[in-house]
């Protein structure tokens, strides 16, 4: 991660020198965009706010209210709207929920900062029994792969199945046991968002940046610049731990299906046969041409193989 983070910082360092006088004095005075306005743009009929544990977390759920209940769960920065082309299909034959983290997207920061991945899994916990529901699918992108496995190990009775992409597992670019002080250029990035920054930072997750469509481009953007998230996003690095996972993978008990991004500059694709290994019960597919978010750089491949999956493993 410092490696990651000072590569970046040196990038972002110089976009923040041309950044407009103006705009960073609005983003510094307002603390990011209004939440009621963004929440007017981007809310849909599906989506609603649930109040869980004493945070206000936006919900997504689709599909057939009486089908077998998977749950997404979006990588670090983004939002729910990271899985829209999974959800278009699972949602024909599943209960799909999404939401977006603590410190992300619309349901903004938490007031008890419950930022540190493990803290995020027994959140999931809570946002579940608040739903009511006992048994779940899981399938989690970066972080949010790393919340469902970590979910997996400490509540093996409640996942029926497990997919992971890109995950975060292994300790990888120096995070282990102590968090990353991340970068003044960095903070600067994820309290500002700026449009210049954010094209940038794109290839970091995307096979090819330039076929990410404008629209999405804006959602990322509008998301990190909601009110707080800014803030949220740097007291995550500051919770953010990679220990030896080693004990809690072995706790795993659902068939997992792990895909990764042969191209992915994050969290490089030689993790994905250890996780493998280090996981009973799963099978790894590697996707030579896509990146760290291959659930969108090929959402049509990626949720066929997920389907295949959920419908043959036991």
């Amino acid at each position: 991660m410092r490696a990651i983070l000072i590569l970046a910082g040196v990038l972002l360092a110089f976009i923040a020198l041309v950044l407009g006088a103006g705009y960073v004095w609005y983003l510094n005075a307002t603390g990011g965009e209004a939440a009621d306005a963004l929440e007017a743009e981007y809310m849909t009929a599906s989506d609603r706010f649930v109040e869980v544990s004493g945070a206000r977390v936006r919900v997504r759920e689709e599909g057939p209210t009486d089908g077998e209940v998977i749950i997404l769960i979006h990588g670090f920065s983004f939002s729910l709207e990271s899985w829209d082309g999974w959800a278009e299909r699972l949602s024909e034959d599943y209960r799909v929920i999404r939401y977006d983290l603590l410190g992300h997207g619309l349901t903004g920061p938490d007031p008890q900062e419950r930022y540190a991945p493990q803290a995020r899994a027994e959140f999931l916990a809570e946002l579940m029994d608040a739903l009511d529901i006992e048994r779940a699918s899981l399938a989690g992108s970066s972080l949010g792969g790393t919340i469902a496995w970590r979910f997996a190990a400490a509540f093996p009775d409640r996942v029926d199945h497990l997919i992971l992409v890109d995950p975060g597992v292994f300790p990888f670019n120096e995070v282990g046991d102590t968090p990353v002080e991340p970068p003044a250029a960095i903070q600067a990035f994820l309290q500002l968002a700026p449009e210049a920054g954010v094209r940038q930072s794109l290839a970091f997750s995307y096979a090819d940046p330039t076929a990410v469509s404008e629209a999405r481009v804006q959602t990322i953007i509008d998301m990190m610049r909601r009110e707080g998230n800014g803030d949220a996003f740097i007291a995550h690095i500051r919770q953010f731990t990679m220990p030896d996972p080693s004990a809690l993978l072995a706790q795993i008990t659902a068939p997992t299906l792990i895909l990764w991004g042969g191209r992915d500059l994050l969290i490089p694709a030689s993790h994905g046969p250890r996780v493998a290994a280090a996981i009973a019960n799963s099978q790894l597919i590697v996707y030579d041409d896509l990146a760290h978010a291959a659930h969108e750089d090929d959402p049509e491949r990626t949720v066929a193989d997920v389907l295949t999956f959920l419908e043959t493993s036991e």
